[in-house]
């Protein structure tokens, strides 16, 4: 019986993740009582060089902190219409980031003033794996791994530049890297 049940929750910890493969998350844009969240992804999309139009956009909404103290403003969940649309907007921000090492994708590019903070475009996680992300990044840093990366909705780690990558599937995995 509790095999069982631990099976259907990870069938719905899938299905969760799954429901989310076009989807990213944009975090650290600041708010605006009249923003137009459609035209502030299509204005990120351009800065990085990937051309997100907005027909492309299948939903864009601003979401619950989950800890109210916290400053961060709101994150923004894009539903894009496809999950290779997805992974160009991921890549155009991962290079763009590379190109600019000194002026890394920030709010001074959408014409936010005042001083500059990054921007973060990443997977959108379900909440299952969005703790077992975090977790595994604590624990990669008390263990001196250099690596943790997301793909296609899988945590993956790597200790160092050739090592074998290892996915992290749950907590146990998390808790058995040395």
């Amino acid at each position: 019986m509790k095999k069982n049940i631990t099976n259907l929750t990870m069938r719905i910890c899938q299905l969760e993740q799954q429901s989310r493969s076009n989807n990213v998350e944009i975090q650290c844009v600041p708010e605006n009582r009249r923003e137009n969240l459609i035209h502030v992804v299509t204005n990120i999309s351009k800065v990085v060089g990937c051309n997100v139009e907005d027909k492309d956009i299948i939903n864009c909404t601003r979401v619950a902190k989950l800890d109210n103290k916290n400053s961060r403003p709101r994150s923004i969940v894009v539903q894009l219409a496809s999950t290779r649309l997805r992974d160009q907007l991921l890549a155009s921000t991962l290079s763009y980031n590379r190109q600019n090492p000194h002026n890394k994708l920030n709010n001074s590019h959408l014409g936010y003033a005042g001083p500059k903070t990054p921007i973060f475009i990443a997977e959108h996680l379900s909440p299952s794996n969005k703790s077992l992300h975090a977790a595994a990044r604590l624990k990669a840093r008390e263990k001196g791994y250099r690596y943790v990366w997301v793909r296609n909705g899988r945590i993956y780690v790597r200790q160092k530049e050739n090592a074998d990558k290892i996915l992290i599937k749950n907590m146990s995995t998390v808790q058995s890297m040395v």
